[in-house]
């Protein structure tokens, strides 16, 4: 009898496109693919912070450029993923977040939110889609969903919204492309403690509600996605598309 291996986590010889890799998730997923040997492409509007991260990562070992991108527009992500790709894996964490009861909820912020976190996340993917079509190869694209595509939240009808898009876009394009092998998943995370975060941790009736929710007891680490990140990526997941991937501490078990 021979025993089964484990497909390998490894990505040596991918080329990874990471969009919002400047801080919090998205740098840890740069991180995380660099780890695993892929060649990652940080993306982000902020130039210096791309960089440093560059900086970091070259200095640990790890194959990565920086390029500056505004998943927001449009024409701007097509032209920079077609000169700059195709890539084999694509982690979308790009986002934004204005909060307020939904009837304070202004059609500015509405419109800010859904143009990057749907509009901007849907012609991303897309994006990476059509170059890895037209070079005739399979790949892995992943979006940076959250727990908020399956519940509601205080203050958050705008965000669940458009969370709640992104897993549907996310599994038509699974069935659409399936047979073209590129497979699409999301990474729905909690409450993850970065600084984009941290206003919300230091409100105690707002961190009461979360650490209640979270059955394990304990906001999210940036370190809890990275392991997710590495198995969609690769091949460990060959079969995996159309999914979800919950990281919420048991938030939405109930």
């Amino acid at each position: 009898m021979t025993l089964p291996k484990t497909p390998s986590f490894r990505l040596d010889g991918k080329r990874a496109l990471v969009a919002g890799a400047s801080s919090g998730i998205g740098l840890a997923c740069a991180a995380a693919l660099g780890e695993a040997g892929a060649e990652v492409t940080v993306a982000a509007r902020r130039i210096d912070a791309l960089e440093a991260l560059v900086e970091q990562m070259t200095a640990a070992g790890m194959k990565a450029r920086a390029l500056a991108l505004d998943v927001a527009n449009v024409d701007a992500t097509r032209a920079a993923v077609a000169e700059n790709g195709p890539f084999d894996v694509l982690v979308n964490s790009a986002g934004l977040a204005r909060h307020s009861p939904a009837t304070d909820t202004s059609p500015e912020d509405f419109d800010a939110v859904a143009d990057l976190n749907i509009k901007g996340a849907y012609f991303l993917t897309q994006a990476v889609a059509r170059g890895l079509m037209v070079a005739g190869k399979p790949g892995s694209l992943i979006n940076i969903s959250s727990q908020m595509s399956k519940v509601g939240g205080l203050d958050r009808a705008v965000y669940a919204a458009t969370k709640h898009a992104v897993e549907g876009f996310t599994k038509s394009m699974a069935i659409e492309w399936g047979k073209a092998g590129i497979r699409i998943n999301s990474i729905c995370p909690t409450f993850v403690l970065t600084d984009l975060t941290r206003s919300t941790f230091v409100q105690p009736d707002k961190r009461a509600w979360i650490e209640d929710k979270i059955k394990l007891g304990r906001v999210g680490e940036v370190e809890d996605i990275m392991g997710a990140v590495q198995y969609l990526a690769s091949d460990a997941s060959a079969l995996v598309t159309g999914s979800a991937l919950m990281i919420d501490g048991g938030w939405t078990a109930e």
